[in-house]
């Protein structure tokens, strides 16, 4: 974001200046050049823009949709904010084919997304914001809650499927892959436990984030890769 540079990824936590707003904070990310950028200044402006564009499309097919989020400036090539793609993409194009979701249901599923979404778990835990998505998305429509058996099992079948899934595209990890292939998941997903046959894009994906992923992209390994 600062200086183009590749990035470091710690094995321990360090303490670091943001670059943007001075505020000390702890990380396992810099560049080489000592830059640091928080978590709040890194997604800045990329959560009211999904939702602003979430809440007022028309889309009815979410692979369409999350390819336009994914392309919106606000979004960096790898980082958390690609997860809100995933329950805003979903619930908007649910609502637009007619399910019952509220704005606020929307919202409420991007705002758990990004609770849980912190930088860089996806590999030092598993847990990825991406698959966490799908989690928020339907723990929304099927109100999961803790003393609720069906619902909640229902949440995490959804997200450790998504997880399975998306373990097989690593290689390195790719934020643009995992929200594709979580969508994908999601169509299954909600035609097997919800009765929902949600419209899915089916030709195939020419991916045009190939040359920005500052790890390498997989290439020829992705689904999504196109060489032309």
């Amino acid at each position: 974001m600062i200086c183009g540079g590749s990035l470091d990824y710690l094995s321990e936590p360090t303490s670091a200046e943001c670059f943007y707003c001075g505020e000390e904070g702890s990380t396992r990310i810099v560049c080489p050049e000592g830059h640091f950028v928080c978590d709040e200044c890194h997604g800045k402006g990329a959560y009211e823009a999904i939702k602003e564009i979430a809440l007022s499309t028309d889309s009815k097919e979410p692979i369409s949709l999350a390819e336009d989020l994914l392309s919106h400036p606000s979004l960096p090539m790898l980082g958390c904010e690609n997860a809100l793609v995933v329950p805003a993409s979903l619930m908007a194009s649910l609502r637009n084919n007619g399910v019952e979701v509220s704005d606020s249901d929307l919202i409420e599923a991007m705002d758990r997304t990004q609770e849980q979404s912190k930088p860089p778990y996806c590999a030092l835990t598993g847990a990825c914001g991406v698959a966490l998505g799908l989690g928020a998305t339907v723990s929304v429509l099927v109100d999961a809650q803790c003393p609720k058996d069906r619902p909640s099992a229902i949440t995490m079948h959804s997200l450790a499927r998504a997880l399975e899934t998306m373990a097989n595209d690593v290689g390195p990890m790719c934020c643009k892959g995992f929200v594709r292939t979580t969508i994908g998941v999601a169509h299954n997903v909600f035609k097997e436990y919800l009765e929902i046959e949600l419209p899915i894009r089916r030709d195939k994906i020419s991916c045009t984030f190939s040359d920005e992923h500052p790890h390498g992209c997989r290439k020829s390994k992705c689904l999504y890769y196109s060489s032309d």
